[in-house]
């Protein structure tokens, strides 16, 4: 717990023991274009801000007059908000556009809602302020500077589990145990995620690749912050400590398999599974399984949606890499994979990881769970790589060339395209 308990009481500094000498990064205004360096206090007191909106929502909901004149939202946008959560089942759920009608609130608001919708509130005996709290301190802690890496990305990937764990063979199997963690896992995979991949924090000497010994850096920081924010807020306080402990140690097995560098080691066991016709869904640890493999097509399920949305998601990834890109040309270090925009265009980024990383997987997640969502997020995989395909002639011919069966597309993706898994993911 050791870079949680820090980084919660002083911040993502930009010098930290052990960072590279010549590369000083903050990485909470790693991509900010408007704010400096000297933003923390103010960022407390939108967090506090933040926190006293949905106190004042908790105290609305539990039917207790308010002194405040304070207003979560304008009625008009709360309306129309509440009329897409009656939606939010749906695929075509635009993530972007709830943002917009919640003030930025999009996480708070979807995951509260849907532990509410699953019942699991009342189920566990959560405490609403706790509750609130938590995922206010949840949705703050993500980088909304980051182009792509933020909470709407966490809400989005919270919808896309949802829809998952809706799919007639999960929602016919799993406790609500399993569904308190998927949902928790998905809003938090990314937490306080810097913007910039593991390969980064590696070269540069950053202070969390030694912690973790170089290994699923990011990811073990996610897991790492979500837990400090469960203990800060003592959300699970009323469970059994045993208890407490097996939900954060089962959220952490959820977050470690969204590392991309083990995705094929993932998707040979599903693929091992499915060809065996033994998953046996009555069984704890192939229900966790399952739920692994879940998060992971939520988590890079994006290419899967209508092109209205693929693209934006698609143009704020690319974004990202090559900001990254940009600084590691500015401080002369080895610019990483995809992340040179002089090199790379965002339909050659794209086809490249449709190809090797999505199709792969989502062709397996179909033979799991054949639904009319399953060739749904196919059919727009499709179509969305035709589409960057026309906009990328020579990647569009070369790719053809090289695919087989989308099912049995390469089973080694080229280290190129991990690398933007690592970040995407």
């Amino acid at each position: 717990m050791l870079d949680v308990r820090v980084r919660s009481q002083v911040g993502f500094e930009p010098e930290r023991r052990g960072s590279h000498p010549y590369l000083g990064v903050d990485f909470r205004t790693l991509h900010s274009r408007a704010e400096s360096a000297g933003t923390i206090p103010a960022r407390r007191i939108r967090r506090l801000f933040s926190f006293q909106r949905h106190l004042l929502s908790s105290r609305l909901l539990r039917g207790a007059p308010h002194l405040n004149p304070l207003h979560i939202l304008d009625e008009d946008y709360c309306g129309q908000a509440k009329c897409m959560l009656e939606k939010v089942g749906s695929w075509n759920f635009d993530i972007f556009l709830f943002d917009r009608l919640t003030n930025g609130n999009s996480l708070v608001f979807l995951t509260f809602n849907l532990l509410n919708q699953y019942g699991l509130i009342e189920l566990f005996q959560l405490d609403m302020v706790k509750l609130r709290r938590f995922l206010v301190l949840v949705q703050e802690d993500y980088h909304n500077q980051n182009p792509y890496h933020n909470a709407v990305h966490a809400a989005d990937v919270t919808q896309a589990m949802h829809c998952y764990l809706r799919e007639p063979k999960l929602a016919q199997s799993l406790t609500s145990f399993d569904i308190l963690l998927g949902l928790l896992a998905a809003a938090t995979h990314d937490l306080d995620h810097p913007g910039v991949n593991q390969p980064f924090l590696i070269k540069t000497n950053h202070y969390l690749a030694a912690l973790y010994r170089n290994t699923s850096v990011l990811e073990n920081h996610h897991w790492r912050s979500a837990v400090g924010l469960l203990r800060e807020t003592e959300l699970f306080s009323n469970l059994p400590a045993e208890d407490s402990l097996s939900i954060e140690r089962q959220l952490g097995s959820l977050i470690l398999a969204t590392d991309i560098s083990r995705q094929n080691e993932y998707l040979s066991r599903f693929r091992t599974h499915l060809d065996e016709n033994d998953l046996c869904l009555g069984n704890a640890s192939h229900r966790h399984f399952v739920l692994q493999m879940a998060l992971k097509c939520a988590d890079i399920c994006n290419p899967c949606r209508p092109w209205e949305l693929s693209k934006q998601w698609s143009e704020k990834v690319t974004d990202e890499f090559f900001h990254q890109g940009d600084i590691e040309k500015k401080y002369k270090l080895e610019i990483s994979p995809l992340c040179d925009s002089e090199a790379n265009t965002i339909a050659s980024v794209q086809i490249g990881f449709m190809t090797y990383v999505v199709e792969p997987l989502f062709a397996e997640w179909a033979r799991f769970s054949d639904t009319r969502l399953s060739q749904t997020m196919l059919g727009h995989l499709g179509l969305n790589k035709a589409s960057w395909s026309a906009m990328e002639p020579e990647a569009s011919g070369s790719s053809e060339e090289g695919e087989s069966e989308p099912g049995r597309a390469t089973d080694e993706p080229s280290s190129r395209v991990l690398s933007q898994g690592s970040q995407e993911s």
